[in-house]
């Protein structure tokens, strides 16, 4: 188990099951019958095959989870089109299309994203007036107070900021109260699906208006208008982790309703 070092968020690697010969063999043939069920264990039980091959691309900048993806994907195109018959091993046939797939994710992704000199030193401008406000004024100020000091709008602040922060993976959690973690891209919509994110905007607002009024503000200027947790903290006049609480209620509201 210690040579599998590659680090996956949500993913014990060590529990990962490794199929043996005549369970593979078995599996295929019943996959090439038609279970689908047996096709979904191919892939489960070969998952470290896919782990062996990452090891290689450990110092791309590339994050791991989205590699890992990437590299399953290779995988199962692998096991459907794999033919037992050859004599051939699995891992032969598919770790050549493993590197192919990461490699060209590495290759299409190889260009990051550019952020303008002009912003960036903005938004230093901006961390420089925060850091010298709370000296001041023993508060962090609002988003409606560093635009108006910058004679801008809120959304160039907003946007200012953002470019200080580093890219992260779709796959990382961004919510987990014990239970089913969500990931970034649960909340990320497809944009070439236009029907389908209309739908899930319908959706979302007759589901919004079904929560308490309290939590519906609160989600809209978390995440409409941008407000930190501190900021609606010091308008409702209520601690941060009564926000926090309050928002993260709010969430499970929403999806139960929107289940």
């Amino acid at each position: 188990m210690a040579r599998y070092k590659v680090e996956l968020t949500g993913v014990n690697t060590s529990e990962l099951k490794v199929l043996t010969n005549e369970e593979q063999a078995k599996l295929f043939q019943e996959f090439h019958e038609g279970n689908e069920l047996a096709k979904k264990k191919l892939i489960l039980g070969n998952l470290k095959l896919v782990l062996s091959v990452l090891q290689k691309f450990q110092n791309t900048k590339n994050n791991m989870d989205d590699l890992f993806q990437v590299g399953v994907i290779g995988l199962i195109k692998a096991i459907d089109n794999f033919d037992p018959s050859l004599n051939l091993k699995l891992s032969t046939y598919a770790i050549p299309l493993i590197i192919g797939e990461v490699k060209r994710y590495n290759r299409d992704n190889q260009s990051s994203v550019r952020v303008s000199r002009g912003l960036k030193d903005f938004a230093y401008q901006i961390l420089g007036f925060k850091e010298k406000f709370i000296q001041k004024n023993g508060y962090e100020p609002t988003c409606e107070e560093i635009a108006k000091y910058f004679k801008t709008s809120i959304f160039q602040i907003s946007y200012a900021l953002d470019s200080l922060k580093e890219p992260v993976s779709i796959f990382e959690p961004v919510y987990n109260d014990g239970g089913e973690p969500i990931y970034l891209q649960d909340q990320l919509a497809d944009k070439k699906e236009k029907n389908e994110e209309r739908d899930m905007r319908i959706l979302l607002k007759k589901a919004m208006n079904k929560i308490r009024e309290r939590d519906r503000k609160i989600l809209i200027e978390r995440y409409i208008i941008g407000k930190t947790q501190m900021e609606i903290a010091k308008k409702l006049n209520i601690s941060q982790a009564q926000v926090s609480r309050i928002e993260k209620n709010a969430i499970k509201s929403l999806k139960r309703i929107m289940k």
